[in-house]
């Protein structure tokens, strides 16, 4: 059987970069890994940057298939939103590259490392916004411009699962879904 050696280089550099961070992670590291020679990286990757947005696409790619499986057409589409962004923080959480990329950001502030959140947020966003859309001309929501109202959706639900918990305790699911309910259902006036 022979061997993938890009396959193998790919993932040796995700170990890494999972382990290691962005800044910290070097071609020799990837190639020590990987138990190839230098060179033998170079022939599939000119430099770490596109070795990097490698991953990322490939990242991005899984986190597609894991909100596609959230989504049920028979379901209201809040109901689809929570479950997807549910599913999508649960991918980020237990996905190391994501955690570390995060931690770099927080310590040390390294441009590709930053370079590769906005990435992930990006795709997370434009999928929301293709779901967001669709409820438009379903006439489940109101009309909106959907790349903005993604955006808006995901910070929230951040806001919620993630930022809430650096100064309070941590909102159980439910309680993540009532407040989305309340803020992007319903709305703050009274009826």
């Amino acid at each position: 059987m022979a061997i993938d050696r890009r396959q193998q280089i790919i993932d040796a550099a995700a170990k890494s970069f999972s382990l290691f961070g962005y800044k910290a992670t070097t071609m020799d590291g990837v190639a020590k890994i990987a138990n190839v020679g230098k060179g033998t990286i170079y022939t599939f990757f000119t430099n770490k940057e596109e070795l990097f947005q490698e991953i990322m696409n490939r990242m991005i790619g899984e986190m597609k298939k894991v909100a596609e499986r959230a989504i049920d057409p028979n379901r209201r589409f809040f109901d689809n939103l929570y479950a997807a962004l549910e599913l999508l923080l649960d991918f980020r959480e237990e996905h190391e590259l994501a955690l570390k990329l995060s931690q770099e950001m927080r310590e040390i502030g390294t441009p590709m490392a930053l370079e590769g959140l906005q990435q992930l947020e990006r795709a997370v966003v434009g999928y929301i916004a293709v779901q967001v859309k669709c409820a438009v001309d379903k006439g489940e929501i109101k009309p909106c411009e959907p790349e903005m109202t993604a955006f808006v959706m995901l910070k929230l639900y951040m806001a919620l699962t993630v930022d809430w918990t650096k100064t309070h305790e941590p909102l159980e699911k439910e309680q993540v879904a009532k407040q989305l309910r309340i803020y992007l259902e319903q709305g703050l006036a009274p009826a």
